[in-house]
């Protein structure tokens, strides 16, 4: 690889420049998922969409996401990861801004179709970097990404409550957004790498198979490798990372969706203490994933899913047995520093599992994302209806305690994760 004057750029420079300009892609992402879903009683408003038709549309973001990354395994056989991400993130803030500037709910559907399966796009190949980048460092990098995610989170939820309480119209509150990250993300694009091409063009018409007619055998067989390592993916061998991912999306979209009602509606808060558990929840899930490679780094991958799942099924106990409000937030508190290290983890023995078809095999984690956030939030609210909030909140606590049968997936001893020390790195990187 070479900068624009011409000179060669050392791995470890190419390393340390992609580590953070996929930090910097996970931190707009968190920024733009936060506003949408943060801001969706301003949206309901805008174009008037009934409450019995309102699910239909939440609903749609995360099925369409799961097309998008469906469709990210196919793509990334012939166009890189990092070329998938370079558009998918600009498409996933021009929709956000779709969405605030229409008024017709054709507009609606069709920014949201949009958001939807560009961040599928966005979520896949953005993991599938992530993934390669800690192969070639050598040591646990991924919940430092998710970190990132986070506080963009925060900072969209941030931004979101601001437009709310100044009463802000949606183009408004977006506009100055989008006109600061879209910038910003395509520059930090330029330094986005796959880490495991040792000769790359920073071109966006950078493919896996060669265009040329000279090198056509080569195209072939690069293809044909291509899809024997998306082939090679077991699905029996990946299941138990899908059944985490999934629990650990039950669990979060529990917190998201739930959580505010949870305090009012069963322990008697006002609506300002309402607001205090979910702000508490991602703040907890920030500082837990910025420290969480330090762990695993430290114990080993399956001594941290084991403490995060141990700790976040407390979480549940506490939440649904709270006698208070302030105990109920505790519960919740305790839910971020336990269900933080899961997501990340399972990308990264994904990664572990199929080295030779990382991509295909976090494409595929991916969708389980989704079944989680669709299923977490309609089934806490039918248990809570038909039984009771206190005993909903028992569901997923079990459900994480079913992660701790699968621990061992996350294992890897050719990793040396643990007891101290990491493998040798790839290269000398920061």
């Amino acid at each position: 690889m070479r900068a624009s004057t011409g000179k060669p750029v050392s791995t470890d420079t190419r390393l340390r420049h992609g580590r953070v300009s996929l930090a910097l892609s996970f931190l707009v992402q968190g920024v733009a998922f936060a506003l949408l879903v943060t801001r969706i009683p301003a949206i309901q408003d805008r174009y008037g969409i009934s409450d019995g038709l309102l699910p239909a549309f939440l609903a749609a973001v995360p099925i369409l996401a799961g097309v998008g990354s469906v469709l990210t395994e196919k793509i990334v056989v012939r166009v890189r990861p990092r070329v998938v991400l370079r558009w998918a993130q600009p498409v996933v803030l021009l929709a956000l801004l779709g969405v605030a500037a229409g008024d017709q709910m054709w507009q609606l559907a069709a920014s949201l179709g949009a958001f939807g399966l560009s961040v599928g796009a966005l979520d896949a190949s953005m993991n599938m970097l992530g993934v390669r980048l800690q192969r070639a460092y050598g040591r646990s990098i991924m919940l430092g990404f998710h970190a990132t995610y986070s506080l963009g989170g925060i900072l969209g939820a941030s931004l979101a409550w601001a437009g709310a309480h100044w009463d802000l119209s949606l183009l408004v509150s977006y506009l100055p957004v989008v006109v600061v990250l879209l910038p910003a993300a395509l520059v930090g694009s330029r330094w986005y790498t796959d880490a495991d091409a040792d000769t790359d063009t920073d071109t966006d018409t950078d493919t896996r198979i060669p265009a040329d007619a000279a090198t056509s055998a080569t195209s072939a067989k690069s293809a044909e490798l291509a899809k024997d390592g998306a082939s090679s993916v077991a699905f029996k061998a990946l299941l138990p990372l899908c059944l985490v991912m999934t629990f650990a999306y039950i669990g979060d979209s529990t917190v998201s969706n739930w959580s505010a009602k949870y305090l009012q509606d069963v322990l008697g808060s006002s609506d300002e203490v309402a607001t205090v558990p979910y702000n508490a929840y991602m703040v907890t899930t920030l500082l837990g994933r910025a420290a969480g490679d330090l762990g695993v780094r430290r114990f080993g991958p399956v001594a941290v899913v084991r403490f995060g799942a141990l700790f976040a099924a407390a979480g549940f106990a506490v939440v649904a047995l709270a006698p208070g409000a302030w105990v109920g937030i505790l519960g919740f508190t305790m839910l971020g520093f336990g269900l933080c290290v899961l997501v990340p983890q399972c990308f990264a023995a994904a990664g572990r599992m199929f080295p030779d078809a990382s991509d295909a095999a976090v494409a595929r984690l991916n969708i389980f994302n989704y079944v989680g956030f669709l299923i977490g939030s309609p089934l806490v609210g039918a248990l809570g209806d038909v039984w009771s909030y206190r005993g909903a909140m028992l569901v997923p606590m079990v459900m994480i305690l079913v992660t701790l049968v699968y621990a061992r997936s996350f294992a890897d001893g050719t990793a040396r994760y643990g007891g101290g020390h990491d493998r040798s790195r790839t290269a000398d990187v920061g």
